[in-house]
């Protein structure tokens, strides 16, 4: 009796180590992988990130086309957004479509989006790579997204003060 609960006891344990090897190493495997969260974070009006903020709506939706019995120009009806468009915050930025036109600079250190008029610009988004942090300025003349990873900085810099708007990128 003694030997079989040595042999159930040791069978227990080696099983135990396998489970936890075996689950260390899945998780290792996967940590980083598309089961993380996602890392772009929506953008306040004054520029910081905010994880409480409300999405922005993404710039590649558009209003789902509603249905008119009467098709005379003489009314004009305001289209639905799509359900799967979260609704926008007074404090948001305008609607991407409202201005000018969208303009995207991948980067090493991410992705950003401006929507481009003809005498200013406003962020749409911006989406740190994996690895990289990300930090934003905003001010009346200019728009600043900056992506760090350790000593690595990759800047994309959109000014209209002078002219009409421009965007910069840089490796420093």
């Amino acid at each position: 009796m003694r030997r079989g609960l040595v042999h159930v006891l040791a069978w227990s344990l080696a099983t135990g180590a396998a489970v936890t090897l075996s689950w260390w190493g899945v998780h290792t495997v996967m940590a980083g992988t598309a089961y993380d969260p996602p890392r772009a974070l929506p953008l306040t009006a004054g520029g910081t990130t905010a994880q409480e903020a409300e999405p922005l709506v993404p710039a590649t939706s558009r209003p789902a086309p509603s249905p008119s019995p009467d098709p005379s120009p003489s009314r004009s009806r305001k289209p639905s957004p799509t359900p799967s468009a979260p609704p926008t915050s007074p404090s948001a930025s305008p609607s991407p479509t409202a201005s000018g036109r969208i303009k995207s600079y991948d980067t090493d250190g991410g992705r950003v989006v401006f929507d481009i008029g003809a005498a200013s610009a406003t962020l749409v988004s911006a989406t740190p790579g994996a690895g990289w942090s990300m930090q934003t300025w905003t001010t009346a003349s200019w728009i600043r997204v900056e992506f760090a990873s350790g000593a690595d900085r990759v800047s994309v810099f959109c000014t209209w003060h002078d002219g009409p708007p421009r965007v910069e990128v840089g490796t420093y």
